[in-house]
C-alpha cells in the first residue's frame, strides 16, 4: 500500500474546496426537490425498513411511489441532507461542504455514495491473492458485501464484479489475451492440465459470479420481474424503429465521451428532443461514431495484446470507463433518459487515469516536462473556474433551466421547467410563455398542455383553462381492451383529469360531467388514489356523503397510512351526523401526523360541541399544539377562549380572546363573546368600546346591537342610545321579536305606556307563542289602569296573575358563540331557537305602585342575574363561519414539474 502523503491530500482538499464553495448558496433543484423535498421515505417518521420495499424502479408505475425513490442507502445521505434542512442553516451548509465537493446537484450524490463501496469493494478484491497464488477468502467475502451495499446505493455499483474479474486475470494474474486463448487452447486440446494459478483464479470468478447471479436474482424480486415503463419523452430512440435506434444509441457512446474530454457545454437535462434522432446512414454524425470505436478498439487491442505496466494501466481504465457505464448504455434495457452527466463519474475514474498516464509519459521526457506541467496546470485552472461558475447554474431552478436553455432550445421539458420556477414565483405571465414554447417546441407532450391549462387557471381565463385541459386530454392514447393503461403513458399525465375536473365543477350544472373523468381516470388506473380522493370530495359536494365514504374507503385501501385521507373521512362522518366516527378517524391522522394541523384543530372543535366535560383537557392540548403550529391562524386562540368560557376561566378567556383580535382585528365572534364575556363579569362598562369596534366592522349585527341597547340602558342610562340601537334593528328586520320587545321596553321608561302597549301587542302578533311578551303586555295594562287613563286598550287584555310589577325586562341577546371553521366540519345551524330569559332595565322607577314589593324587586333582580350568567351558552350554535383560504387538505395538487 502508497504511503499517504498529507501534502497532496491537503492540496487536494484546498483545490476542491476552493471549486466548490459557492455551492453552499445553493438550493435544493430539479430533481433535488422530488429526491428530497418530496421523498416521503426520507421523513424521519419513515420506518427505515421502508427504504428497502420502494423504489422508483422497482415500482415503477405505483401510484404511491409514483414520486422519485432511490437506493436505500441513498435515501439514508438523503435524509441526512433532510434533518440537517430542518435544522440552522449553518449547520446544513456545515454538511454540504463534506458532501457538495463531488456534485452541487444533491440527488449526484447517489454516484458519490455508490462510487465509494465501488472503489472499497475493488480494493479489498485486490488483497485477496496471498503467498504462492493461494486465495485469502476474507477480502472476497468483504467484496461481495461491499459490492451488494453499492448496488443498494446505485445499480451500477454491480459492474465492480466485472472490473475484479479483469483485474484478476490480467493484472493478477498477468495474463495477456494471447497468452489465455493459448492456455486455454492447450488444456481443451488435451496437451496440458490447468495450471494451478488458473485454477485458483476459477475459483475466485466462479465465486464472485454466484454472488453477482444472487444479487441480479434479488434485484429481480424487488422490481416484481418488471422492468421500469418510460416514454417516448424521456428516450425518444428506445421506442424508435430500426435502424434509427441503434443508430442514435451507438452515437451516445461518443457524445458522452466528448464530455468527459470537454465539458464545456453541461446540461441539466437531455431528454426528449436535445439530441435529434439518427435516421440515416449518411447522417455525418455517424463518422464521430465510427471514429470513436475505432479509437475504443485501438486502445483496447492495446490494452489487451501487449504486458507491461502501460497497457495493465490503460487496460484498467477502459474498463473503469466501459463497464460502470454499461447499466445505462440502453444495450440491455432502455432507460430513463438520453444523456445524465451524473451517470459518468464513475467512468471519469478511468477517465482521468487516461489523462494521467499520457500526462506521465510526456513528463518523463526531459524536453516536454516543463511543457506538461504548464498543460497540467491550465487543464486545472480552466476546470476550476468552469466548475466554479457551473455552481452558480445551480442556485435555483430559474437559473439552472435557463442555462440549459442556452445549450439546447429543443427540449420542451426545460421550457416547462423554467415556467414553473417562474410560476413558484407567482409571476404567471411569465411562466405562461415558456409554457406555450413548450407547446410549439413539442406539440404533443401531455405535461405542456397541462401546464398552460394550469396557469391560464391561476389567471382566471377558465375558457382557455378548460380547451388547454381538453388539448392535453385529446393526446391521451386510447384504452387498449386487455392491456394496462398505466403501463402506456407517465402516471402524472393522468392528472389531465383530474385537473380538468377540478376546473369545471365550480359550475354547479357541471359536476356530474366533473364526476364522470374522475370515474374516467379510476377505469385506467384502479390504483389511481389521487382521482378517489378528489371524487369524495366532489361526492359530498353533490351531498352524497355514502358514495363519498365508500371513494375515501377506497383510497385508503391503496394507503392506510396517510393522514390526510383519515382526516377527509372524519369530514365524511360528520355530514353523516356520526361525531364518534368522526372523532376516531381525527385520532387515526392525528396518531400518523401528530402535527396535522386541520386534524388538531377540528378534532378538538368536535371535542368541545360534544359538551363532554372530560374531552375538554384533551380539546385544550390539541388547541395549543394548533397554535404551535399555526401561531398566526385567530382561529386557535379564539376557541380556547371558548374553552376557558365553558370552564369559568373569565381571566384566561379574555386573554385568548384578546390574542384572537390582535391577530384579526375584525374578527367578529371574538369582538362580540369578548364583550359578552364582560358583560357576565359585571364589566359592562368594558364591553361598550368593543361592541363599538364590532359594530364599526359589522353594522348589521343584530345581537351586537342588542347587547350594546341593554349596556346603554341598564349602565348608562343612556335610553335615547339605546333606543337607536333597537330602531336599527328593526330596520334591517323589522320582524326581529327581540328588538321589537326591547324598543317596548324603551317606550315603557319613556313613560310612554300607551305606545307601549301598541308595541307589546304588535310583537305579541310577531310570536304569539311567547308567554313573556303576554305577561309584559299585562303589567303595560296595569300600569295604564293604575295611572287612571281613559283609552281603551288596544286589545282584549290578558290575564293580569302573575305580574311581576311595573318594570319590564328587556329581552336578552341570543347571539350564540361561533368560530370561523378551516373545514365544513360543522354545518351552519338552522335553528332559530332562543332561550328567552328576562334582564330588567335599570331600577324601580315608580315608588308609588302599589303592587310592587321589594322582595318581588329583589326576585326579579335574582332573574336578571342568571339571564347573564345563560348567555355564555348561546354564541356556539349559529353564525358558524369558514376562515378564508382553509378547506379540505387534499384537494388534488397539479404537477408541480413535468417529467422530471
Amino acid at each position: 500500500m502508497a504511503d499517504i502523503n498529507l501534502k497532496e491530500i491537503a492540496l487536494i482538499v484546498g483545490v476542491v474546496t476552493a471549486c466548490y464553495w459557492n455551492s453552499l448558496f445553493c438550493g435544493f433543484v430539479f430533481d433535488d426537490v422530488s429526491a428530497i423535498l418530496d421523498n416521503k421515505d426520507l421523513h424521519p417518521s419513515t420506518p427505515l425498513k421502508t427504504l428497502f420495499q420502494n423504489d422508483f424502479w422497482g415500482t415503477p408505475m405505483s401510484e404511491e411511489r409514483s414520486h422519485k425513490s432511490y437506493r436505500p442507502l441513498t435515501v439514508l445521505t438523503f435524509r441526512l441532507n433532510y434533518l440537517f434542512s430542518e435544522l440552522k442553516p449553518m449547520s446544513y451548509h456545515l454538511l454540504n461542504m463534506i458532501f457538495h465537493a463531488v456534485v452541487t446537484g444533491v440527488v449526484g450524490r447517489a454516484e458519490l455514495l455508490s462510487s465509494i463501496f465501488f472503489l472499497a469493494a475493488f480494493l479489498s478484491y485486490t488483497k485477496s491473492k496471498g503467498p504462492d497464488n493461494s486465495i485469502v477468502w476474507t477480502p472476497i467475502a468483504l467484496t461481495v458485501v461491499l459490492v451488494a451495499v453499492a448496488t443498494l446505493c446505485k445499480e451500477q455499483g454491480i459492474t465492480v464484479v466485472g472490473i475484479c474479474c479483469v483485474y484478476e486475470v490480467f493484472i493478477a494474474q498477468g495474463y495477456t489475451l494471447p497468452l489465455l486463448w493459448t492456455t486455454v487452447g492447450q488444456f481443451f486440446r488435451g496437451k496440458s492440465s490447468i495450471p494451478f494459478s488458473m485454477l485458483q483464479t476459477l475459483i475466485k470468478l466462479i465465486v464472485l459470479m454466484f454472488s453477482t447471479l444472487l444479487l441480479v436474482v434479488i434485484r429481480v424480486q424487488v422490481i416484481q420481474s418488471q422492468l421500469p415503463v418510460f416514454t417516448r419523452f424521456d428516450n425518444p430512440a428506445a421506442v424508435s424503429p430500426t435502424p434509427t435506434r441503434q443508430l442514435t444509441f451507438n452515437y451516445l457512446l461518443p457524445l458522452n465521451a466528448w464530455l468527459l474530454l470537454n465539458p464545456s457545454e453541461l446540461c441539466c437535462d437531455w431528454t426528449m428532443g436535445t439530441i435529434p434522432l439518427i435516421e440515416s446512414f449518411l447522417d455525418i454524425r455517424n463518422l464521430a461514431t465510427f471514429t470513436f470505436f475505432c479509437f475504443l478498439g485501438a486502445l483496447g487491442v492495446f490494452s489487451l495484446r501487449y504486458p507491461g505496466d502501460s497497457s495493465k494501466t490503460v487496460l484498467m481504465a477502459l474498463c473503469l470507463m466501459a463497464l460502470p457505464f454499461i447499466p445505462a448504455s440502453n444495450l440491455f434495457f432502455p432507460v430513463g433518459f438520453v444523456v445524465a452527466e451524473r451517470v459518468l463519474y464513475v467512468p471519469s475514474m478511468g477517465f482521468c487515469i487516461l489523462v494521467a498516464h499520457g500526462w506521465q509519459k510526456i513528463s518523463n521526457k526531459s524536453v516536454l516536462k516543463k511543457l506538461s506541467w504548464v498543460c497540467l496546470s491550465m487543464v486545472i485552472f480552466t476546470h476550476a473556474l468552469k466548475t466554479l461558475h457551473r455552481n452558480w447554474d445551480w442556485e435555483s431552478e430559474y437559473t439552472l433551466f435557463m442555462s440549459a436553455l442556452k445549450v439546447n432550445k429543443n427540449n420542451a421539458k426545460l421550457w416547462n421547467n423554467v415556467g414553473h420556477a417562474l410560476e413558484n414565483e407567482k409571476n404567471f405571465e411569465r411562466a405562461l410563455k415558456y409554457f406555450l414554447q413548450a407547446t410549439h417546441v413539442q406539440p404533443d407532450d401531455i405535461g405542456a398542455h397541462m401546464n398552460v391549462g394550469r396557469t391560464y387557471k391561476n389567471l382566471n381565463r377558465t375558457k382557455e383553462a378548460e380547451e388547454s385541459y381538453m388539448m392535453a386530454k385529446s393526446l391521451m392514447p386510447q384504452i387498449i381492451p386487455g392491456k394496462k393503461y398505466a403501463a402506456r403513458i407517465a402516471p402524472n399525465h393522468l392528472n389531465v383529469y383530474i385537473n380538468l375536473a377540478n376546473l369545471i365543477r365550480a359550475n354547479e350544472s357541471r359536476l356530474e360531467e366533473a364526476d364522470q373523468l374522475y370515474r374516467q381516470a379510476i377505469s385506467m388506473r384502479p390504483d389511481f388514489k389521487q382521482a378517489y380522493i378528489s371524487r369524495g370530495e366532489l361526492l359530498l359536494k353533490m351531498n352524497k356523503p355514502l358514495k363519498a365514504k365508500e371513494a375515501y374507503l377506497k383510497a385508503l385501501e391503496l394507503d392506510r397510512n396517510n393522514a390526510d385521507l383519515w382526516y377527509n373521512l372524519a369530514i365524511v362522518h360528520i355530514e353523516l351526523k356520526e361525531p364518534n366516527e368522526a372523532l376516531k378517524n381525527f385520532n387515526r391522522a392525528l396518531e400518523l401526523n401528530p402535527k396535522h394541523k386541520l386534524a388538531l384543530f377540528n378534532s378538538a372543535i368536535l371535542m368541545q360541541e360534544s359538551g363532554e366535560v372530560k374531552l375538554r383537557p384533551e380539546a385544550r392540548k390539541r388547541l395549543l399544539s394548533y397554535i404551535n403550529e399555526e401561531p398566526q391562524d385567530a382561529n386557535g386562540y379564539f376557541n380556547l377562549g371558548m374553552l376557558a368560557m365553558d370552564d369559568k376561566k373569565d381571566s384566561e378567556a379574555e386573554m385568548w380572546m384578546k390574542k384572537a383580535i390582535k391577530l384579526q382585528a375584525d374578527f367578529r365572534s371574538a369582538l362580540f363573546n369578548l364583550a359578552l364575556l364582560y358583560s357576565q363579569t359585571a364589566k359592562e362598562l368594558m364591553a361598550l368600546p368593543i361592541l363599538e369596534e364590532l359594530l364599526r366592522h359589522y353594522p348589521d349585527h343584530i345581537k351586537g346591537l342588542i347587547l350594546k341597547g341593554d349596556i346603554l340602558m341598564n349602565q348608562k342610562k343612556d335610553i335615547l342610545g339605546a333606543k337607536k340601537c333597537f330602531e336599527k334593528i328593526l330596520e334591517m328586520d323589522p320582524s326581529n321579536v327581540q328588538g321589537k320587545h326591547n324598543l317596548c321596553v324603551v317606550y315603557f321608561e319613556e313613560k310612554d305606556l300607551l305606545k307601549a302597549e301598541r308595541c307589546l301587542v304588535e310583537t305579541l302578533a310577531l310570536a304569539p307563542h311567547e308567554e313573556y311578551i303576554q305577561r309584559h303586555l299585562n303589567i303595560v295594562r296595569d300600569k295604564i289602569s293604575s295611572s287612571g287613563f281613559a283609552e281603551q286598550p288596544v286589545s282584549p287584555a290578558g290575564k293580569t296573575s302573575g305580574v311581576e310589577g311595573d318594570k319590564i325586562p328587556t329581552e336578552n341577546v341570543k347571539e350564540v358563540r361561533s368560530e370561523p371553521r378551516p373545514t365544513q366540519i360543522i354545518k351552519p345551524s338552522d335553528n332559530k331557537s332562543q332561550s328567552k330569559s328576562n334582564k330588567l332595565l335599570g331600577k324601580n322607577t315608580d315608588k308609588e305602585t302599589p303592587h310592587k314589593t321589594t322582595k318581588e324587586i329583589k326576585e326579579i333582580e335574582k332573574k336578571r342575574v342568571a339571564a347573564l350568567k345563560r348567555l355564555e351558552e348561546i354564541e356556539r350554535i349559529l353564525n358558524v363561519t369558514t376562515a378564508p383560504g382553509m378547506n379540505w387538505i387534499k384537494d388534488v395538487q397539479e404537477p408541480e414539474r413535468t417529467l422530471n
